[in-house]
């Protein structure tokens, strides 16, 4: 039976191919096609949409070459957007690109149209027309140019990097809504029911090693209980797994060993992060395409502050939500069954925010945004996870005090702004304005 690692590895596979579909899609098209020649027998055609057997050759004919042509042309889009992507935005945005539906959608109509029209061919003859399926493969044409069309229209104004900020956001809010909605189907204990430092009875090895994809909670839970043991799942979701690591440990006094293989298998190690059990994942592509655009080679700060927006959304909803930094399940009866890593609010706001500041403090309205978002998240975020804030608006005073010597420039650049400059702040002679402590 496979392991639930490789079940999680082959849907990724399959989200992320780009081929699958459109093979189904070709597959399909020849279908439709045979019942498209059966039905020509048994349906009657108006005379006005019968074909000569000249006329259906040329048009079909044309759509073969016309899809196999459209076919190319959206390839060339996915090349031109993996070039865009992995110079000017960030590369770990591909692995959300890849999951991109309306292109599939696309290029399986295209292929289906394809081979609709290819099989009406062969049934072309002296005195042998599929009438019926001329004029369906002309709809088909209709329908691909229309969706080609839309297709356009969403790669011209999705390429942004603004708009690709807010596809990044939008899927972390959704991965962390995931996130919260399983962890509330669990039973969570305190700390003290962890079982402690103890030398573990057992460990399980990572073989291969790779990055930690995701884990089968609920899996873990049922095979801790089987064995009357705690699994305590050595690495979080994202790290990377080393060759021979503890991926996880045996705590207590199991009834029976567990098979280390089955263990394993409830762990997925691929060759990078995915979002799937990952929020942080999503963070990390919006800082990554921040500080390209901050980089000395693109020099474009208003594309940060840009992207900082989507930042700021994204730590008041994860600043707002119960976060542990480790999470102990218990079973039904309060024994606790299995510990698995999470990420504290230190955390993810440390990832939202420190390699912009590192990177745009010699920018006023990187500097100024920054500042808002943190002025912002001091009055949107639980009282018991404003020092982290607090924190983070030091750091950012130390850095606008070495960058800026002068004390205009530096009133400046301490002043809060959502939109960077411009954006209504007080003038630099008052005080800075940095919302509640």
């Amino acid at each position: 039976m496979p392991t639930w690692s490789f079940r999680f590895q082959l849907g990724q596979y399959v989200r992320t191919s780009l081929w699958i579909l459109p093979v189904l899609g070709l597959a399909l098209g020849a279908l439709l096609g045979e019942g498209a020649l059966a039905l020509d027998d048994m349906v009657g055609i108006p005379t006005g949409w019968r074909y000569t057997a000249t006329t259906a050759t040329g048009v079909l004919t044309a759509i073969v070459g016309a899809m196999v042509a459209l076919l190319g042309f959206v390839v060339t889009i996915g090349v031109l957007v993996v070039q865009q992507a992995t110079s000017t935005l960030s590369p770990r945005y591909m692995r959300l690109w890849y999951r991109n539906r309306l292109q599939k959608a696309v290029l399986s109509l295209f292929a289906g149209t394809f081979a609709f029209a290819f099989t009406l061919l062969r049934r072309i003859g002296p005195g042998t027309v599929p009438d019926l399926g001329v004029t369906l493969a002309g709809l088909a044409v209709a329908v691909s140019l229309v969706m080609l069309l839309v297709y356009l229209n969403r790669f011209v104004h999705d390429l942004r990097p603004v708009a690709i900020a807010d596809r990044v956001r939008r899927t972390g809010l959704r991965v962390l809504g995931t996130s919260l909605q399983a962890q509330g189907r669990c039973t969570l204990l305190d700390e003290a029911a962890h079982p402690g430092l103890d030398t573990p009875a057992d460990v399980v090895r990572s073989v291969d090693g790779g990055a930690l994809q995701g884990m089968d909670v609920g899996g873990l839970m049922r095979a801790a209980a089987r064995h009357d043991c705690v699994l305590v799942v050595a690495h979080r979701v994202g790290d990377f797994v080393p060759p021979g690591a503890v991926l996880i440990e045996v705590h207590g006094t199991p009834r029976t060993p567990p098979d280390a293989r089955r263990l394993a298998g409830l762990v997925a190690l691929g060759a990078e992060r995915t979002v799937e059990q990952d929020p942080a994942f999503a963070l990390r592509v919006l800082v990554d395409i921040a500080a390209r655009a901050l980089s000395s080679a693109v020099n474009d700060p208003t594309t940060a502050v840009q992207v900082l927006n989507h930042v700021d959304a994204l730590l008041h909803a994860v600043g707002r939500s119960e976060l542990r930094g480790r999470h102990v399940l218990g079973d039904a009866g309060g024994a606790p069954r299995a510990v698995v890593p999470g990420r504290s609010w230190e955390e993810y706001l440390e990832l939202g925010v420190t390699e912009v500041r590192e990177y745009g403090v010699g920018s006023l309205q990187v500097c100024r945004r920054l500042r808002a978002l943190l002025d912002g998240l001091l009055s949107g975020v639980p009282a018991e996870r404003r020092p982290a804030v607090r924190r983070q608006l030091t750091l950012l005073d130390a850095a606008v005090e070495r960058e800026f010597p002068d004390t205009f420039r530096r009133s400046l650049a301490r002043t809060g702004d959502r939109q960077g400059i411009g954006g209504g702040s007080p003038s630099p002679d008052a005080p800075p304005r940095h919302g509640p402590r």
